[in-house]
Formats: C-alpha cells, sequence, structure tokens
C-alpha cells in the first residue's frame, strides 16, 4: 500500500474539488449510460459487497505531494476497500492517500478527443501533470488496464509485465484472474437501447446480471411456471374428460 509522508493535514475528498467547470471531455450518451451497467454487474466472487467500490467519471486523486492532480476514469473498480468512504458516506472523489488500497481495473472507452493519451501515444509537457498511461502504470499501478472502442467493438487489455503494460488480450471476452470475473462485450437491450455493451461475465461465461435484470429474470421464471402448471391442468382435465369423468 501507498504510504503517505507525515503531513500535519492532509486534503480529503471532502477538501478536493469534484469537478472542473469548463473541462472538455464530458462523457456523452454512451458513456453515461455504459458506467452503470459495469457497476452493477461487477460483483467479483469472493468479497462481500461492502468490500468493493467502483465508480464512472469519478475524480482519482494519485499524488500526495501534488494534491491537485487527478485523473477521471470512464470506469474503475476496487476491491478490498470498504463501498463507502469511512462505511458511512458516498464519495464525492476517490483519494489515494486516505484510501491506501489502487483499483484492480481501470477502464476508458476511446473517443476522439482522448484516445491518443487512453493508448499512451502522448507525451508528458513540461510543468504539467503525468498523462493518464503513465498514472495508471507507473504512479497507481493498476494491474488491469482494458481500452474499449465502440465503434469498432474493439476490446484491449493491458496487463503489468515488469512494471511496464503490455497488451496481453484483444478479443470480446477477456479473463481477468484476480477478480475472478471476465469483461467482455454483450448485444442487448440496456437502459433505453438495443446495441453492444460492455459487462461483466462469471467464470463459467454467463453474464453477471444487474439487479433490474435478475429481478425480472424471476418474474419471467415465475410466468413461466405458471403457464407449464395451467397447461398440465388443462392436460389432466381433458383426460378426466375423456375418461367420463366431470
Amino acid at each position: 500500500m501507498l504510504q503517505p509522508p507525515a503531513r500535519t493535514h492532509l486534503p480529503t475528498m471532502y477538501d478536493l474539488p469534484s469537478e472542473e467547470v469548463g473541462e472538455p471531455g464530458l462523457p456523452d450518451e454512451f458513456h453515461c449510460l455504459q458506467g452503470p451497467l459495469l457497476s452493477l454487474t461487477f460483483r467479483p466472487p469472493g468479497w462481500p459487497g461492502v468490500q468493493v467500490f467502483s465508480a464512472y467519471d469519478l475524480y482519482l486523486y494519485y499524488d500526495v505531494n501534488h494534491t491537485l492532480w487527478y485523473k477521471r476514469p470512464d470506469w474503475f473498480g476496487v476491491v478490498g476497500v470498504a463501498s463507502l468512504y469511512q462505511g458511512q458516506h458516498l464519495r464525492q472523489s476517490y483519494v489515494m492517500w486516505q484510501e491506501q488500497v489502487r483499483p484492480v481495473v481501470a477502464i476508458e472507452i476511446l473517443s476522439p478527443s482522448t484516445a491518443e493519451e487512453d493508448l499512451g501515444k502522448t507525451q508528458r509537457k513540461a510543468g504539467r501533470p503525468p498523462t493518464k498511461w503513465e498514472v495508471y502504470e507507473q504512479i497507481l499501478q493498476i494491474p488491469n488496464y482494458v481500452v474499449f472502442d465502440e465503434n469498432t467493438r474493439t476490446l484491449q487489455l493491458f496487463q503489468l509485465v515488469e512494471g511496464r503494460y503490455q497488451q496481453v488480450s484483444s478479443q470480446s471476452l477477456i479473463w481477468i484472474a484476480e477478480l475472478g470475473l471476465h469483461l467482455g462485450l454483450w448485444y442487448g437491450f440496456w437502459s433505453k437501447s438495443t446495441q453492444w455493451w460492455l459487462r461483466w461475465y462469471d467464470r463459467a461465461g454467463n453474464p453477471v446480471l444487474a439487479p433490474a435484470e435478475a429481478e425480472q429474470q424471476r418474474a419471467d421464471q415465475a410466468e413461466q411456471a405458471k403457464e407449464i402448471e395451467r397447461q398440465r391442468a388443462e392436460r389432466l382435465a381433458a383426460k378426466l374428460r375423456e375418461l367420463g369423468v366431470s
């Protein structure tokens, strides 16, 4: 875990800004819908829900010596940290020197304005904060970094190998061992649109259901059970009529 230097006071998430007015690259509608689907299906086996946290477009502050530096992942997931800040509060941001637990996976959805940086093709400018790639790879050392191009439906997984990201997978379903989950493409209806989405799958390759999907599945199964019982009763009644039993 990262250990902050001794200080009399460090800013917490309550002290740091949660948004910057006029910041470019605000999420489009796909980003806004994709993030919740990832979070609602992010249930790593072996981890209780109170020890799992995920967020989308949340400011992630990563450098205790530059407390205003942040990145804003399209989505990231953490295990082994309280789902609520200090077990009580919804987070306004994720502050590494307070949380002390790094994300296990970060996901970026490519857009024309961010593609170069998301893929590590930009260089740090003098006097400026490190690039997103540098932060994920070298500072936070997030073990799994996923880049998703919704237009080409390309899913790329980069993992840390001797401290550097190497692309280890580029396919529609990828296995992330630390989580015991697959991450993959899924074509279906979510929120208000039927199209390709990114979501989590269990070890057997079955989609992890969001709560609303699980509820709908239970309702459908109950309806099917009622229909099976109705048909059984009709067959029995017809058989009794054949036998002259009223």
